[in-house]
């Protein structure tokens, strides 16, 4: 056995591997490559705040990346299991635990959040029938992101969302919707009275 397999794998390289895990498949694949112990490793990102690559996966909607770890071996959780529209999966999950509808993933995202980006509006709907109810305008955003009219319709219809809720990059749903050029769903949103969030030039 090589010695430095017993040697803990270095801070900044598992945190770069988690960030990979958000949007870069091609990083993710040759840093596993190189350090195989990097798959399930977490990166520490404050008090009670840890996530793992695939975590960082499933809150992003990264199915490829989701699905490639899975793969080679990482855990299949609730949340990932939800972004991918597992429904089996999350069938068993909370057969197994009824109050796991209440789980929440890395940075506590709650799990509606993640399954807006399965495109399954019938698993979006089950899911909040049962109680999942929190992260409504994260799943909103996220669906608009996603291009998922179907899921952003049933959002609009039969939940709660805040149409006025900003992402991390400061922009609502309407933002999210008109910079991907989603002119359908921008519609859709502006039908609920969505306006959008960004600065007026000139104002």
């Amino acid at each position: 056995m090589n010695e430095t397999e017993n040697l803990p794998l270095p801070a900044d390289m598992v945190r770069e591997f988690v960030i990979a895990g958000h949007f870069n498949l091609p990083r993710v694949q040759e840093m596993l490559a190189e350090e195989p112990r990097l798959l399930n490793a977490a990166n520490e990102w404050g008090p009670r705040d840890t996530e793992t690559a695939i975590q960082g996966a499933a809150h992003t909607g990264q199915r490829a990346i989701a699905e490639y770890l899975l793969a080679q071996g990482a855990p299949l959780e609730l949340c990932t299991a939800a972004m991918l529209g597992r429904c089996a999966d999350v069938e068993t999950f909370l057969a197994a635990d009824t109050a796991a509808i209440y789980t929440r993933g890395a940075h506590s995202i709650p799990l509606l959040s993640h399954a807006a980006f399965s495109g399954d509006a019938g698993l979006v709907a089950d899911l909040y029938s049962r109680g999942a109810h929190e992260g409504e305008s994260m799943a909103l955003a996220n669906a608009v992101a996603a291009g998922h009219k179907g899921v952003v319709a049933w959002l609009l219809e039969y939940a709660d969302p805040d149409l006025a809720w900003l992402n991390w990059q400061g922009k609502t749903a309407l933002d999210v919707a008109l910079e991907g050029g989603q002119t359908a769903i921008a519609d859709l949103l502006r039908s609920y009275g969505a306006e959008s969030g960004a600065p007026v030039a000139g104002g």
